[in-house]
């Protein structure tokens, strides 16, 4: 019992004095609650989604009872065909053009599209002219997919090259290699590499076998969601080494590898959409490379997207990877 009380004893004493560790493991919970109380706050959701073409002034001059209706969600869009193709895969209820003659667009099989139409009657919107699509409902698995695997690359590429960099430095193996010819770039650009095959192979592997027994969606081209997929991985990486690049302690990382996750998990589109969320939560999530991999992919799988419809993110992803891998070399610790 003594000896046990004395690592246990030691073991508390280790992390208590981890103030950087410690202050992580404090502050990090409390910043995760606020944040989603504040992010997720407000009062009852609404039931349908609208999207409007020519802007919500013109929309309550053409028709002044609608914008008011409780329980309906209006939502700007610039691009008309974009929008109309959300309709027809049931990713919106309603589109609704002002910006000339007014006129609706409405999913002949949707039935949130069947009682819309009833609701815009009843509020003075009758006389909006009728256009029907018809598209088949993107399945919800077929939507969550490219979510699932994006988180499930998203731990692998941090904790996965972020905790190795920093057990390597904590047992001396880092110092010893500082007395060979190996330069901070090279070591960290192997490590990208080596992760990223692993990566990439693994992700292969699960969409290929899910495939088999559930069919995915798939309208796009396989070498552009391949492409965007092994970008996201090395944006992803980077983030981890660099995390990892002046660290000493594996509290710390931890602590510094949840800070950089959670609000990638949450806000990158993994769970649910953010179309219609305010303004700057939408700002906020462009900043994680994993919004735009997820993103990208989906549009590649859902709505037969090409590479150069898929070029922004492309080129975010490869920005971003570049910038950590280079900062993270330079600020690189070896012992």
């Amino acid at each position: 019992m003594k000896k046990f009380l004395a690592v246990l004893h030691a073991r508390n004493m280790e992390f208590l004095r981890d103030r950087s560790a410690l202050v992580w493991n404090l502050a990090m919970p409390f910043m995760l609650v606020f944040g989603l109380a504040f992010t997720f706050s407000g009062g009852n959701k609404d039931i349908y989604k609208i999207g409007v073409i020519g802007g919500i002034e013109q929309l309550t001059q053409a028709a002044p009872k609608l914008p008011t209706t409780q329980h309906l969600q209006f939502i700007p869009y610039d691009d008309l065909d974009a929008a109309i193709n959300k309709v027809k895969h049931h990713q919106m209820d309603m589109l609704i053009d002002v910006s000339a003659a007014p006129k609706y667009w409405v999913n002949t099989s949707s039935p949130n599209g069947y009682l819309l139409e009833r609701i815009i009657w009843g509020v003075g919107a009758d006389k909006f002219e009728r256009q029907a699509v018809e598209g088949a409902e993107i399945r919800y698995v077929d939507w969550f997919l490219p979510g699932i695997l994006g988180m499930n690359m998203m731990f692998a590429c941090l904790f996965g090259v972020g905790f190795v960099i920093v057990r390597y430095r904590k047992n001396g193996f880092l110092k010893r290699l500082k007395a060979t010819p190996l330069g901070a770039f090279q070591f960290l650009f192997a490590q990208l590499i080596s992760r990223l095959l692993l990566v990439v192979v693994i992700t292969t592997i699960v969409y290929v076998g899910c495939d088999f027994f559930i069919d995915f969606n798939m309208q796009g081209s396989y070498g552009t969601l391949l492409l965007v997929t092994t970008l996201g991985a090395m944006s992803l990486i980077s983030i981890g080494l660099l995390v990892a690049a002046h660290t000493a302690s594996e509290e710390l990382a931890g602590g510094m590898l949840n800070i950089v996750t959670w609000p990638m998990m949450l806000l990158s589109g993994a769970w649910f959409s953010l179309e219609g969320a305010q303004p700057w939560v939408q700002n906020i999530a462009e900043i994680f490379p994993l919004t735009h991999m997820i993103s990208a992919t989906r549009s590649i799988m859902n709505e037969g997207a090409t590479l150069a419809q898929v070029m922004p993110d492309v080129w975010v992803l490869s920005l971003t990877s570049a910038v950590f891998l280079a900062i993270g070399a330079f600020v690189f610790k070896w012992e």
